[in-house]
């Protein structure tokens, strides 16, 4: 049976995700037999493969603040896997230099992957106490807090209904009473 494709595999940046995947491996092959070599290769194999993971992850959820977060890894293991390439080649343990097709792969995604942020929703998040995205050091950002959390609403779901017998919830070993071991 064929392997159906997941939904975000369809997106463009996780095709392009897979073409800096593709020319990873093929980067991390041609590695001359060195003792940087097994480490470089895992180096930038391990950064393509986080990018398409974290691509997954960020489209598996939908508040903002989560999926900024993922895209920042994002962006991070873009340029740790360009970096391995690009000191592969000034090591000159790359049997051609593959800095400059690196480069323009990466600025193939880059813009692929800037209108693919462009498209999530500011509006769905909820504060995460870190002040990354809720920086309440301005009115104007403490007013866009207000206006986008509303903690009423979203602790309306975890009220007491179907909890009317507090009595099952007592713990009866929880009064420090010895207990009883016969």
């Amino acid at each position: 049976m064929e392997r159906r494709p997941h939904k975000f595999e369809k997106l463009p940046v996780y095709q392009k995700s897979q073409e800096l995947f593709d020319l990873v491996d093929i980067i991390a092959e041609a590695l001359k037999e060195d003792d940087m070599k097994e480490h470089l290769a895992a180096q930038m194999l391990s950064n393509a493969a986080i990018i398409q993971a974290k691509i997954a992850g960020a489209e598996g959820g939908g508040l903002y603040s989560l999926r900024m977060q993922n895209a920042v890894l994002i962006k991070l293991a873009v340029q740790d896997m360009f970096n391995a390439v690009s000191f592969a080649s000034m090591v000159n343990i790359n049997e051609e230099d593959y800095v400059q097709l690196m480069r323009d792969k990466v600025e193939e995604f880059r813009l692929v992957f800037v209108e693919w942020i462009r498209g999530f929703d500011k509006s769905y998040d909820i504060p995460d106490n870190w002040a990354i995205r809720f920086d309440t050091s301005t009115p104007e950002q403490e007013k866009l807090e207000e206006l986008m959390f509303d903690e009423e609403k979203f602790f309306e779901d975890f009220d007491d209904e179907g909890f009317e017998d507090d009595e099952d919830f007592d713990d009866e070993d929880s009064d420090d009473k010895p207990e009883d071991k016969n």
